[in-house]
């Protein structure tokens, strides 16, 4: 055999060997068996199981076609307290480009509403909305009118991108407005964020708070308050700091104790709850049952309104206590040297409030006036209208869903941010976290009825010839 032909035959071999090695016996033979190893599962810790779990399901959902999971958030708002606990603001931004104002916050009424950069009457050295210069602004040019005890406000609706605390709704419905009556608006403050229900927005759109806690942008549905006290302080200035406004969590280094929730007593509109007891210095008061008992919590009330019987009862309670005459008719004057004790329950505890609280002003050497007066409501409105005099003593929640009010006792950190003098927080454009698209805006008003708020009457019935409501009749009027 030559060389040539052997190298060759060594080739084949090596070939058919190669061959032989590289492919696979696929069938076993006849009781042959395989031997399977289970390879141990790898070391995780919980922390590691949630993130793979999360994205395991979120990878699902995309691969067959489910809407992900939309990412919950949660915000804080600081807030400013104007004029010794007079009212709360806190801070918003409407636009694109955004720019900030400053909002009275306020759970009695639905309606967001801002003055214009058009507005002729009561809206002088106050920043003002104006639509040209933002890019996302759509004139939807239905009127709007919105009444409240302390005056009016008129424009027209228009929608834009709303942002606060983090959260950014697109399409949110508001009013420009172009006329308020004198003193509603007092510099820095431009407007007013109603965080009622939608059920009883003027202008019928579904306000800022409700389009997020209803789209599950919040990580828990609901929305919180914790509010300075100034009013007995004597170096309080115009503007300190009010506390805070937070949205989809409770901030649990405000409040000790658990949190006592009260379901609404009636479909959501303003937040109700029935007042089932109110005692003056450790003395039960007779108030009102049934639907008499119901009382609105409202932050954009400073004081606490009850039906005239009760009121009485109170200050029956008060040696010394008169009813007051001219402009202090519907109050009560009582001896300064008196420290009164109220507490009032909602079907929990007890919630009492401080003597400082107690007392709105002095108004001579000896007497002074209390800050639970009478009133009388209107249009469906409850009997009682329980505000920031109440407030200032509870940590607050306003909860969406089950719809219900919590209150708790304040903790040892809240209480000690009352009377320290300070720098208000600045209207500030914080990063966005969570953005939701409000839908489609619809007709709210007819032009010739309007939802109202507390305290209010239909129209220009407690305004008389005011410009204001002048203004608001040619809207109605003129057939939008």
């Amino acid at each position: 055999m030559t060389c040539s032909a052997c190298f060759l035959l060594l080739c084949l071999q090596l070939l058919f060997t190669a061959q032989t090695i590289a492919v696979p016996n696929l069938s076993p033979a006849a009781g042959q068996s395989i031997t399977l190893t289970r390879r141990l599962p790898a070391v995780r810790a919980v922390e590691d199981w949630g993130v793979w779990a999360k994205n395991e399901r979120d990878a699902l959902m995309i691969k067959y076609g489910a809407t992900p999971p939309q990412k919950r958030n949660e915000g804080v708002n600081l807030l400013t307290n104007q004029n010794a606990d007079s009212s709360y603001y806190g801070s918003l931004a409407i636009g694109t480009p955004p720019v900030s104002f400053n909002l009275i916050l306020d759970t009695g009424s639905s309606d967001l509403w801002v003055a214009d950069s058009t507005c002729q009457f009561g809206c002088s050295r106050v920043p003002a909305f104006s639509s040209a210069s933002s890019s996302t602004f759509e004139n939807l040019s239905w009127p709007f009118y919105i009444s409240y005890g302390s005056g009016q406000a008129a424009g027209v609706l228009g929608s834009d991108v709303v942002q606060m605390a983090g959260f950014s709704v697109q399409n949110q419905v508001f009013a420009a407005v172009t006329e308020v009556s004198s003193g509603l608006l007092t510099s820095p403050v431009s407007g007013l964020l109603g965080l009622g229900w939608q059920s009883i927005s003027s202008s019928g759109q579904t306000p800022f708070w409700e389009t997020l806690a209803s789209s599950g942008a919040w990580s828990e549905p609901v929305m919180t308050f914790q509010l300075t006290r100034f009013v007995n302080s004597t170096t309080a200035q115009p503007t300190e700091p009010g506390g805070s406004f937070t949205m989809g969590f409770m901030n649990n280094s405000l409040y000790t104790g658990e949190i006592d929730y009260q379901d609404l007593v009636s479909t959501p509109s303003y937040w109700i709850l029935s007042m089932t007891a109110l005692t003056v210095q450790g003395n039960a008061v007779i108030i009102p049952s049934g639907t008499a008992s119901f009382a609105a919590i409202d932050t954009g009330t400073t004081l606490v309104g009850g039906p005239s019987t009760a009121i009485r009862n109170i200050y029956a309670q008060i040696p010394g206590s008169q009813p007051g005459t001219g402009s202090w008719e519907g109050y009560y004057t009582y001896p300064c040297s008196s420290r009164v004790n109220v507490a009032i329950s909602f079907g929990g505890p007890s919630w009492p409030l401080t003597p400082a609280d107690f007392q709105l002003t002095q108004v001579s050497s000896s007497e002074c006036v209390g800050a639970f007066f009478e009133i009388s409501t209107g249009n469906g409105a409850p009997s009682w209208i329980v505000g920031d005099t109440f407030l200032k003593n509870v940590y607050s929640v306003f909860r969406y869903s089950p719809p219900s009010i919590g209150f708790a006792a304040l903790s040892p950190t809240a209480v000690a941010m009352n009377g320290v003098n300070g720098p208000p927080p600045s209207a500030t454009i914080g990063s966005i976290s969570t953005t939701v698209i409000a839908s489609s805006a619809g007709r709210g008003i007819d032009g010739t009825t309007s939802r109202m708020g507390l305290g209010m009457h239909n129209r220009c019935g407690v305004c008389g010839g005011s410009r204001c409501c002048t203004a608001v009749n040619q809207l109605l009027n003129e057939g939008h």
